[in-house]
């Protein structure tokens, strides 16, 4: 004979143990859509990380406030090259930092602004109009 034992009722005079609603076939949930600012983050990540393979395979970075609702992200790659990308703010700037693996430095002086090798067109730009070298060019008359 088959054991069939029954659940002992409770205090209020219900079975302990409810029998179980039936099984409905539950549909896989769709993943969530990334938002707006995960969007942009990932496709800044996508530059560094270009940025960084076609730079000696790394990169350091700096990130700045620039101004309302822009953040400069300072890159030098390990051959010394350098190159800025710009967010919408602090924290897409940071996560593309993120999930790119850059490293990022506090300020750009010291170590970070040593590794950086210039041109001779920054030169030119930089110094060029002090020392008799190649100025802005005129406007344009009107």
């Amino acid at each position: 004979m088959a054991d069939t034992t029954q659940p002992e009722p409770t205090e209020s005079g219900e079975s302990a143990a409810q029998p179980s609603a039936p099984e409905t076939a539950s549909k896989p949930s769709k993943p969530s859509k990334p938002s707006k600012d995960e969007k942009r983050a990932e496709r800044l990540a996508r530059q560094i990380t270009a940025f960084a393979t076609g730079h000696g395979g790394s990169a350091e970075g700096q990130i700045a406030h620039i101004g309302r609702g822009s953040v400069r992200i300072a890159l030098v790659g390990a051959d010394g090259e350098w190159g800025v990308l710009v967010a919408p703010s602090q924290e897409s700037a940071r996560r593309a930092a993120e999930i790119a693996g850059l490293t990022l430095q506090d300020a750009f002086d010291g170590e970070l602004a040593a590794k950086v090798r210039t041109g001779p067109y920054e030169w030119a730009r930089m110094a060029g109009i002090q020392l008799g070298g190649p100025g802005n060019p005129p406007a344009p008359a009107s």
